[in-house]
Order: structure tokens, then sequence, then C-alpha cells
């Protein structure tokens, strides 16, 4: 199985171009992942190029720019190539299948962008036994 999830942000606008056969839309970005523990004098982030084909390459090229946060989920593919001196590179790309937004939409009023406030204890709302009866398979203990 050859699957990755990640969340991290643009570290640019993407990049989108169209294939000559069929006109489909390609999208190339670099996602920044912060990692969870950094050691003494290296970065605390790590660097992936990624890659999105069709309607989730015009999805990003729509929603997304330098600094967006994303919820990527894809697989790892080698990118090997050999250079102009005949060097073979190594390298790796993340090919995305699914992309989501990694925030809250910003703008509008604060209230409609505001979280409700968390529990202390858990999410989960006590429900007034007289209001019940709309809701289907409720039993009241």
């Amino acid at each position: 199985m050859n699957k990755v999830i990640m969340m991290g942000n643009l570290t640019r606008d993407p990049e989108v171009s169209y294939t000559r056969e069929s006109n489909k839309a390609v999208a190339r970005f670099t996602i920044a992942v912060s990692r969870r523990f950094a050691r003494d004098g290296e970065t605390d982030a790590d660097f992936f190029n990624c890659v999105a084909w069709g309607k989730t390459a015009e999805f990003v090229e729509k929603y997304f720019h330098k600094g967006s946060r994303m919820l990527l989920t894809g697989r790892i593919e080698n990118d090997n190539y050999t250079n102009k001196n005949g060097e073979k590179v190594y390298s790796v790309k993340i090919t995305a299948e699914e992309i989501e937004f990694g925030e809250r939409k910003q703008g509008g009023t604060s209230e409609s962008t505001t979280p409700p406030p968390a529990s202390d204890d858990d999410d989960f709302v006590d429900i007034d036994p007289k209001a019940a009866g709309d809701i289907p398979f409720f039993m009241n203990q």
C-alpha cells in the first residue's frame, strides 16, 4: 500500500499547465510540512514537491495560493532522472489524489468564522428529554 496524508502550507503559488494531447490540467506545487520534533541545527519543516491532475489540479489553481494550508492525501512516487552531466538524480514527488482546505475560510463576520467554544469535557451536548421526541432513536434513560 502506498498512501500518504500530510498537512502543510504552500511555499509558492501553484504552477498550472495543460497537457497537449487531452488538455488535462496539471498543478505543481511545494508543501512545507512542520516536523513534530526538531533536532538542534535542523530545519523544523520538510518540503515536498507535489503534483495534482485534472479536477484536483483545477481545484488547487482556483482556491490555493502561497501560504495556504492544505490537507493532502496521495501517494509517493519516484521522480528519478539523469541530469545534463549524466549523473543519476534520485528524488520523490507526492501525487495528490484528494485535497482539502486545512484551515477555515477567512472573511465575513466574526460570528460566522468563530468556532463554538469547546467544552472542557467533550464535544457532546446534553439533550432536553422533553424535546427529544423529534430525534429518531433517542432513548431516555
